[in-house]
């Protein structure tokens, strides 16, 4: 049996790595893609360019404007004193938000009285909208704090919250993204690539050359199944050296149950892949079939849309995507540290998963020769 495997892996990897072109799909493309998507998939907004309109132009409403232009988040690309041109450089995305400080700012202020400032944003982008008026609020809030604290001697607030981020201290987008992206780079490979390796040996007939050898039906799958798992380990390792020297992402959790876990997850991989080419009867009919699948997997895993935000029925069926118990033990794993006794439940359904469709595989192939 051994021997048998054996050669198999050889005609595999012979098979896949003979082709230039295959050796970049397999080996470069996923890397560059991981780099790429991971530079441009973030929700963190920065250096917004803002456009001030100061009508008071005194004291205070220069303070105010300090507080913006001082802040990480905003860049202040103009200061006008009337809004006649505010419309225009909004129109031509110049800038994507204009703060208007009112006439009378200082003396409202002087007096005890409420100033309304107004933020207008260009509403287009509703999710950097919120985040701008968000970042906006609290830029307010501390002026305000400082403005109290300065004409009556005293602190703002009686209480004070202050918030702290586990795992993510500085709420960066890329610790959630690049290892989300480790996840959809291993599901595309994997399901892509392998879906055609067995209709690819039924179109040159070489799979009844391989079927007439002593080689066992499950061996066989044994055999398609291991090159694509090796090259799987070795992509994903080169995937997180990449994550870690050019995004700083730390592995805290054990190094020996993340690869145990995505070992698992590479196999139930293979296993859907599989059974998409035992029963396509063209390469053609084998890669729309994986796009089919590719695609629902992603967005139903919960590394898009949340998965409670979700409707029941579709909450019920995510149960069947190896993707969303992946991503949930690789973010425990990698984020949070955390051991295999917090996975327990998504390793078991990620076990399950992969199990069952490597036995509906090696059934549906069993079917297909007889």
């Amino acid at each position: 049996m051994k021997e048998r495997i054996k050669q198999m892996l050889i005609k595999e990897f012979l098979q896949m790595f003979r082709d230039k072109r295959m050796r970049m799909v397999i080996m470069v493309m996923p890397l560059v893609q991981l780099t790429i998507l991971s530079m441009a998939l973030t929700t963190d907004v920065k250096n917004i360019k803002v456009a001030i309109v100061d009508r008071d132009n005194t004291v205070e409403s220069r303070s105010l404007i300090s507080r913006f232009s001082d802040s990480q988040y905003f860049d202040v690309a103009v200061t006008l004193r009337d809004d006649s041109r505010l419309p225009q450089m909004l129109d031509k995305g110049e800038v994507l938000a204009a703060i208007s400080i009112p006439y009378g700012f200082s003396e409202d202020l002087k007096s005890g009285k409420q100033s309304p400032v107004q933020i207008i944003c260009d509403g287009i982008f509703s999710n950097d909208t919120a985040i701008i008026m968000n970042y906006a609020g609290q830029v307010t809030a501390l002026f305000n704090s400082r403005h109290l604290e300065k004409v009556a001697g005293k602190i703002a607030d009686a209480v004070n919250l202050e918030g702290r981020a586990w795992y993510n201290p500085n709420l960066e987008s890329k610790f959630y993204y690049v290892p989300g992206l480790i996840a959809v780079m291993l599901i595309l490979v994997g399901l892509v690539l392998t879906s055609m390796a067995i209709v690819r040996e039924k179109e040159i007939g070489t799979i009844e050359q391989v079927m007439v050898t002593p080689i066992r039906k499950s061996e066989f799958i044994i055999g398609k199944t291991l090159p694509f798992l090796i090259t799987g380990y070795v992509t994903m390792t080169l995937m997180f050296i990449i994550a870690y020297l050019v995004f700083g992402i730390r592995i805290q959790g054990s190094l020996l149950l993340l690869y145990a876990c995505s070992g698992v997850y590479i196999t139930g991989n293979l296993g859907l892949a599989l059974l998409v080419s035992v029963t396509a009867r063209t390469q053609q009919q084998a890669l729309l079939t994986a796009f089919l699948i590719i695609v629902p997997a992603i967005l139903l895993s919960g590394f898009i849309f949340p998965i409670h935000n979700m409707p029941e029925g579709v909450q019920a069926a995510t149960i069947f995507n190896p993707m969303r118990w992946y991503l949930q033990i690789l973010h425990s794993i990698a984020l949070k540290g955390v051991g295999a006794e917090s996975l327990i439940k998504p390793m078991i359904a990620q076990a399950a998963l992969a199990a069952g469709f490597l036995s509906l595989a090696i059934m549906k192939f069993q079917k297909t020769i007889d």
